[in-house]
């Protein structure tokens, strides 16, 4: 063969030859490519699962902590619905026994005033206004006007400090700074009755309403000890089995 025609054949097989190693990079970088995108399509794929899932885990979570709100609330709703329920039998225990007192008191005092062995102070009063004047003050307790209550029977206490209900009018007075959480004035009502009327019946009611005055201002101790002379004072009156339940979960 000639040399002329040798040498277009060379150049032609050169040419096909470079042609086709640029295809086939060609070919290696578009599956390099396909094959990254593919892995980042997966890792992609993988977050947006991971964070769909902590998503649902968040929410579930708060789910259940919404439930568990849910039933602490109701919980204490129902706890306060029981604890006010306590209070207001307590409350008409107190208002029974001491209506039924003051018939006993009445009853008792009534031969003695026939008898003429009243005192020269209890001579000056007028039975009858003065437990007009008591009922009236008691009448606002039971009707939950405490502030006019705690008036009434502080003026009562005031007009008549040796008279038959003045030891209860005291308590009451006690019990109405109470119901208006005014703790304070509660305890210095009700160690009135405690010191100066201490052999009336209300002088044991009166410590125990101590004691839980003194417990509502954080007064663990004191409020022990107002128990403890109770029981010890007045150890068959109902407040002193109270206070017996009392000192036991202390």
């Amino acid at each position: 063969m000639r040399p002329h025609r040798i040498a277009p054949r060379i150049g032609g097989l050169l040419f096909s030859g470079l042609f086709a190693l640029q295809a086939q990079a060609g070919i290696f970088d578009d599956d390099e490519a396909r094959r990254q995108i593919g892995d980042l399509k997966m890792k992609t794929e993988a977050q947006f699962d991971q964070q769909a899932r902590a998503k649902l885990d968040l929410a579930g979570q708060i789910q259940l902590q919404a439930e568990e709100i849910s039933r602490l609330r109701g919980l204490i709703e129902t706890l306060t619905y029981e604890l006010d329920l306590a209070k207001k039998r307590q409350q008409d225990f107190y208002l029974d026994l001491d209506t039924r007192l003051r018939k006993f008191e009445t009853a008792a005092a009534a031969p003695a005033a026939e008898n003429g062995e009243s005192t020269p102070a209890a001579a000056l009063v007028d039975p009858a206004r003065e437990g007009q004047e008591y009922e009236a003050a008691l009448n606002a307790f039971k009707a939950g006007k405490y502030k006019d209550a705690a008036s009434a029977f502080a003026a009562f206490a005031q007009k008549y400090p040796d008279g038959q209900l003045a030891p209860n009018a005291q308590f009451w007075l006690g019990n109405a700074w109470y119901a208006q959480r005014d703790c304070k004035r509660a305890i210095e009502a009700q160690t009135v009755v405690t010191t100066r009327y201490a052999d009336s019946p209300k002088a044991a009611d009166a410590w125990l309403a101590l004691a839980t005055c003194q417990h509502e201002l954080g007064q663990a101790a004191v409020a022990r000890r107002s128990l403890e002379t109770l029981v010890a004072k007045y150890p068959k009156s109902p407040a002193a089995e109270a206070a017996h339940q009392r000192l036991k979960k202390k």
